[in-house]
C-alpha cells in the first residue's frame, strides 16, 4: 500500500516530468466514514486515482471534481455529507450528498497542478531580455532563443505563448513559423507602422484571417511603455490578463470528466458510462448510485420524476 511520503514523492516527480495530476486531502471527517484528516490521493491527467480518500461514494466524486479542477484550473473543497444537498451554494465548496450505508461526512481539498505556462521568447533585443527576466517570477518557464528563426519548441498547444522581440528583418520569418504551427498567441515587437507591413505581408505569404488573428501586433497593453522592460511588462500584463479572462484550453492529456446524470432518488451523479443500476421509465434511461435507490424508484416512480434530470 502506498504511504503519505510516497504519494508525495510521486507528487513531486510529476512535477518534475511536467504532468498534470490533483492532489486530494481529506480536511475533515466525521464518523462512520472510513476516511481520515490527512489522508491523500492523487487522481492523474487520465483519471487514475492513487491512494486513499474513502470509499467508492468518495472515490468516484473526487475523481470527477479532480479533472474538472484540472480542467478549470481552479481548486475546490469538496463535502459529501448525508446531510448535504447537491444544489447547496457556497463558493468554492462542491457538495454531494454521502449516500453510501457506511454514511459520515468528509471534506476533500483538491488540489489541481498543471504544467506552467510557457513563454516562448524568439530575439535579441532588451524586450527579450526582460521578458526572459521577468517570466519566471511570475511562473511561466521561459524558453528563450537569441535567433528568432531558431527552431520552436515540438509544441506549441495548450498554456503556450510567443513572443517576437528580434525587431528585424527576420521578425516576418519568426512570425509566420509560429503561426503556421498553431500558437494560439504570438506577439510581435514593432511599431504600428512596422506591425501594419508585416501583417500585408503576412496576406501575402497565404496567411488566412483565422491565423492571423492569432497575432498581437504591436505586442502588449498600452501602457505608454518607453523602456524595454517597461515595453515587456506591458506584454507580460496582457498575457495575465487573458489566461485570467479566458484560460487556454486544457493539454489534450488531461481526460474529460464523465458525463453523469442525477440520481433522482438521492441525488448523487452517477457516471453513465459505467452505471450497474439503471431503469427504463417512458423512454428515458435513469441511473442510480446503488441498488437501494433503484428498488425505490421501482417501487413509485411517480415520486422522483419531478426531480430526475441530466447531469
Amino acid at each position: 500500500m502506498i504511504t503519505g511520503a510516497d504519494l508525495i514523492e510521486r507528487a513531486a516527480e510529476l512535477r518534475r516530468q511536467g504532468a498534470a495530476f490533483a492532489l486530494a486531502t481529506v480536511v475533515r471527517s466525521r464518523r462512520p466514514a472510513s476516511a481520515r484528516p490527512g489522508d491523500r490521493a492523487l487522481i492523474l491527467a487520465d483519471g487514475a486515482l492513487v491512494g486513499w480518500v474513502g470509499g467508492s461514494c468518495a472515490q468516484d466524486s473526487i475523481r470527477r471534481e479532480a479533472l474538472r479542477a484540472l480542467a478549470e484550473g481552479r481548486p475546490r473543497l469538496v463535502r459529501l455529507s448525508p446531510e448535504a444537498g447537491p444544489s447547496d451554494d457556497e463558493e468554492g465548496v462542491v457538495r454531494y450528498p454521502m449516500t453510501c450505508h457506511s454514511g459520515g461526512t468528509l471534506e476533500i481539498y483538491v488540489e489541481p497542478f498543471t504544467p506552467p505556462p510557457r513563454l516562448v521568447v524568439l530575439g535579441d533585443s532588451p524586450v527579450a531580455r526582460a521578458l526572459a527576466a521577468l517570466g519566471p517570477p511570475l511562473g511561466f518557464a521561459v524558453t528563450a532563443s537569441a535567433d528568432p528563426t531558431a527552431p520552436l519548441p515540438a509544441d506549441l498547444s495548450g498554456d503556450t505563448w510567443v513572443v517576437i522581440a528580434a525587431m528585424g528583418d527576420r521578425d516576418e520569418l519568426a512570425t509566420e513559423a509560429a503561426l503556421r504551427r498553431g500558437a494560439h498567441y504570438v506577439a510581435l515587437v514593432a511599431s504600428r507602422v512596422r506591425a501594419t507591413a508585416v501583417v500585408a505581408l503576412l496576406r501575402e505569404r497565404g496567411l488566412g484571417e483565422a491565423a492571423l488573428a492569432r497575432l498581437k501586433a504591436p505586442a502588449g497593453l498600452d501602457i505608454g511603455a518607453m523602456t524595454g522592460a517597461e515595453v515587456a511588462l506591458s506584454i507580460l500584463a496582457e498575457i495575465v490578463q487573458r489566461r485570467r479572462a479566458a484560460p487556454p484550453a486544457p493539454a489534450a492529456e488531461i481526460a474529460a470528466p464523465p458525463a453523469t446524470a442525477r440520481d433522482p432518488v438521492c441525488g448523487m451523479e452517477v457516471e453513465i458510462a459505467t452505471a450497474r443500476w439503471t431503469s427504463e421509465h417512458t423512454g428515458q434511461t435513469l441511473y442510480f448510485c446503488a441498488p437501494g435507490c433503484k428498488r425505490q424508484f421501482d417501487r413509485d416512480p411517480a415520486a422522483y420524476l419531478p426531480s430526475a434530470s441530466g447531469g
